[in-house]
């Protein structure tokens, strides 16, 4: 595998990710996002990588990745998505949901729309408000989905100011979580270990389909992953033997590669497209390699 470079940036990063690459370009990926976390000041970034290896006139590495642009956002980031290729979402600690545009003719960033407080908690017994962070997004332009700490999920389109569609959960558990299944269907894991299907074709505010998630002891090194509908959990004929937990003494043997140096604090996010790997870490830095599978 290529060496991983790194690059120290002054900041907790929270959120790593690829800009997508054009359909049928063969070019490897060489621009990304990424959100930072409990500083003094939070920023959504844009940089650029080059050709790892080569050196500059200066005696520096080309492939150093190249800060773009930044733009100061409001809260930590709690996730990022692209849009397309010039927009990013982002997804706040105070709630909000913000789209960047980027502008690569001067190397700006700028705010296109917002949602503010598009989650937050009602204060019991009265009408006030306060935030909740936006724990997750996904994007399937023009459409964004959100999920947060209040268990709402919001339904936006990225030239409405409203939301299109809002779906409170019943059970106000924390959403961590979103991705599309199709485009209707999306698929949300909460706090309490539940995966739940919602097709937003249907009225109300209920899931089409509610999946749990939870392991069980059998006693020694092995444990059973049961992952059945919650209306049928004493159906234990549904339950599925990870593989990874099989009495197989082959599946003991797991080669472990260490990928980046010792001591980088926590690793928050983890982005991978194509061969290309990227990381962003509390040691405040991001690591890069174009060629993972090598």
């Amino acid at each position: 595998m290529e060496e991983i470079f790194a690059k120290f940036v002054s900041q907790k990063i929270s959120k790593t990710r690829w800009r997508p690459v054009p359909a049928g370009s063969l070019q490897p990926a060489e621009t990304f996002a990424t959100g930072s976390w409990d500083n003094e000041e939070n920023s959504v970034s844009l940089w650029c990588i080059g050709d790892f290896g080569n050196l500059s006139s200066d005696g520096g590495f080309e492939g150093d990745h190249q800060l773009l642009c930044d733009i100061k956002h409001h809260g930590d980031v709690m996730d990022l998505q692209f849009l397309d290729q010039e927009r990013i979402v982002a997804a706040s600690s105070t709630g909000c949901v913000t789209v960047f545009l980027h502008h690569p003719n001067n190397q700006t960033l700028s705010v296109t729309q917002e949602w503010v407080g598009a989650h937050y908690h009602i204060g019991p017994g009265s009408p006030s408000y306060r935030s909740a962070p936006c724990t997750g997004i996904v994007c399937n332009s023009p459409e964004i989905v959100t999920v947060g700490e209040d268990g709402r999920i919001n339904l936006f389109r990225v030239d409405y100011k409203e939301a299109v569609r809002t779906i409170d959960n019943a059970d106000s558990s924390t959403l961590h979580a979103v991705t599309f299944l199709r485009t209707p269907e999306i698929l949300t894991v909460n706090s309490i270990g539940q995966l739940k299907i919602w097709d937003f074709r249907q009225k109300g505010s209920e899931p089409s389909q509610i999946l749990s998630l939870f392991f069980f002891s059998t006693g020694g090194r092995n444990s059973t992953l049961l992952a059945h509908p919650s209306s049928n959990q004493h159906n234990v004929n549904q339950s599925l033997i990870s593989s990874w937990l099989s009495t197989d003494p082959a599946k003991d043997r797991i080669e472990i590669t260490s990928l980046l140096p010792n001591r980088t604090l926590s690793v928050n996010s983890l982005d991978v497209l194509g061969s290309c790997l990227l990381c962003g870490t509390d040691a405040e830095a991001i690591y890069v390699t174009r060629q993972l599978f090598s």
